[in-house]
């Protein structure tokens, strides 16, 4: 059973054991409730015979039968206390594991996985998901299933009670659950349908926010505003639809639940004109009836949500099951040269993107990688760093495949300035200090002179104290580029890979940029990509990538001599210029 609810509901070990507990004792409150009743009745029937003469006195019974009560308020209290210990805080907790155990998925994730995702989709799984399983989890799961025992070993001491009112009781409810099942596949292709149209307009939102400055400078507005509004509507109808149909289906069980309690007091009536009931038992069923309807009716009301929670815990579970890295934590390589052996990728088993690339960058070298706009080059960059893992061939750092080394403990090697700068809203100084967390001030003001950013630093309102708000919008495109590159200064990791790192520098910029990292690189391994010539011709190496392929590979002044592809390339940037 443990096994079952782990692989059901995505639960841990410890998860699906606190479920059963909390199902165990949600059970007992659920019985506990019935206690007083008994006793109330067997009070009631106390009373009859002590009118008949057949009893104790009155004042006895109403002495034996309140100690009776209330040690049955005790013991019921003792039982919602564990009850919701099990069924809400111990939830909790694994609630909180499912969010760690999700984080710790999507950071073992290649990081280039983060480039073809939405934002919003994940944002989305992680916090609204986790949310409404939480909720399902503390208040419908284990109530579910303790009503159904609940229902049942009430039902089977009543047969041994008195069958036949039993059978008048309990006709019912296989005919309800059978008209609710009926529906079953509806209601979840109105749920996946649903579920889809949330992460749809999640998307497209978030898309229209990250894109509101060119919506607004190409007269867009209303193109995207109608798109979401149609969105909407759509979500609107479907859900109108779903919750008419499955409310009219939900409906119909409880109109037929409700034919038992007619059924009862039919068949009571019957069997009392016949002799074969006491009075008292036809009460005892009038008042049973009258109950024992209402969990079965929250099992179908909670039934219908737990529908709609089994697509979250699909779209848990694909992600649980996402290929992630790993690998040693143990990494001393004898040098920092990459290699590239027989290298191919493509990405999700589309055309390759990367065919038979071999080349090696050196240690205390430059190596640029250039070539026409959609080779490979940036491609190349990320598998250098394992972003994503080869098919075929390998990529060596020192001689060790780099795929069988833990990425986090890779990454430590290396520094990387990418064309796309990513700033946290925080200040200049602890965004230069994520180059390395236990830099003091003076040394993250050290890397900002070497990065040519400490001039304009230090006419921000608060210097290096300045918060530079969302992804830096306070500063241009220059500056947070050189805000990223003390970042990577800052590192001083053997390797450095740059990918159009001074793309938004200006010319001067890009000079004192160039002598800085000059002094960077000094016995390092260094991988470029840049377009503009001036920098590709100080390179020690220039590997040139066509549609995947490596087609020329040489220092830059012997390609500039040669009659391919760099060579054309230069001269169409010179008559440009």
């Amino acid at each position: 059973m443990v096994g079952y609810f782990q692989n059901k509901y995505a639960l841990s070990l410890e998860g699906a054991k606190d479920l059963m507990d909390a199902i165990v004792w949600t059970t007992l409150l659920n019985l506990s409730f019935m206690v007083p009743v008994v006793l109330g009745f067997k009070f009631l029937e106390e009373c009859m015979l002590l009118l008949n003469g057949e009893s104790m006195s009155f004042e006895g019974a109403l002495r034996s039968y309140s100690l009776y009560f209330i040690l049955s308020v005790v013991i019921m209290f003792l039982i919602a206390h564990r009850q919701y210990s099990a069924a809400y805080t111990k939830i909790y907790k694994e609630s909180a594991k499912r969010r760690i155990s999700l984080a710790e998925t999507l950071r073992k994730l290649p990081l280039a996985f983060f480039n073809k995702k939405d934002i919003a989709d994940l944002s989305s799984t992680i916090m609204e998901d986790a949310t409404q399983i939480e909720l399902m989890f503390s208040h419908s799961v284990p109530q579910i299933y303790s009503a159904i025992i609940s229902v049942a070993l009430m039902g089977i001491g009543m047969f041994f009670y008195n069958w036949k009112m039993s059978l008048a009781v309990f006709w019912v409810m296989p005919v309800a659950v059978l008209v609710f099942c009926v529906s079953r596949k509806f209601q979840e292709k109105v749920h996946v349908e649903l579920y889809d149209l949330k992460r749809e307009i999640s998307d497209e939102i978030q898309e229209s926010l990250e894109l509101a400055q060119e919506i607004k400078s190409y007269n867009r507005e209303s193109y995207y505003k109608d798109r979401i509004g149609k969105m909407l509507d759509h979500e609107e109808s479907t859900m109108i639809k779903g919750e008419l149909v499955i409310g009219a289906i939900v409906n119909l069980s409880h109109v037929v639940l409700k034919l038992g309690l007619p059924s009862v007091i039919l068949c009571g009536a019957y069997l009392l004109s016949i002799g074969e009931l006491t009075i008292f038992t036809y009460i005892v069923f009038l008042v049973i009836a009258s109950r024992i309807y209402n969990p079965v009716t929250e099992i179908m009301n909670h039934f219908a949500a737990l529908l709609f929670l089994n697509v979250r815990i699909d779209r848990m579970k694909e992600m649980d099951k996402m290929p992630y890295q790993e690998g040693t934590t143990k990494f001393e390589p004898d040098s920092y040269d990459i290699e590239f052996h027989n290298a191919y990728f493509s990405y999700e088993g589309n055309d390759n993107i990367i065919n038979d690339v071999s080349f090696t960058a050196k240690q205390g070298q430059v190596t640029a990688l250039v070539g026409p706009s959609g080779g490979g080059k940036s491609t190349l960059a990320k598998l250098a760093a394992r972003f994503w893992d080869v098919e075929k061939g390998k990529v060596t750092l020192g001689g060790v495949d780099i795929a069988t080394v833990d990425p986090e403990t890779l990454l430590k090697s290396y520094s990387i300035v990418f064309q796309d700068v990513t700033l946290f809203n925080v200040s200049v100084m602890e965004n230069i200090r994520l180059g390395r967390k236990n830099a003091t001030d003076e040394e993250v003001v050290e890397a900002a002179k070497m990065a040519r950013c400490h001039e304009f630093i230090d006419g921000l309102p608060h210097k290096y104290d300045t918060d530079i708000g969302e992804n830096g919008e306070k500063l241009s495109g220059g500056e947070r580029q050189r805000i990223s590159i003390a970042r990577a200064i800052l590192k001083d990791a053997p390797i450095i890979l740059l990918d159009e790192a001074t793309a938004s520098l200006d010319a001067e910029n890009e000079s004192k940029v160039q002598g800085a990292l000059s002094e960077l690189i000094k016995d390092k391994t260094v991988l470029i990509i840049a377009h503009r010539m001036r920098t590709v011709l100080g390179a020690d190496k220039v590997v040139v990538i066509k549609e995947g392929k490596v087609v020329e590979n040489d220092h830059p002044s012997k390609l500039t001599q040669e009659e391919g592809v760099f060579s054309s390339m230069l001269k169409a940037q010179y008559q440009s210029s």
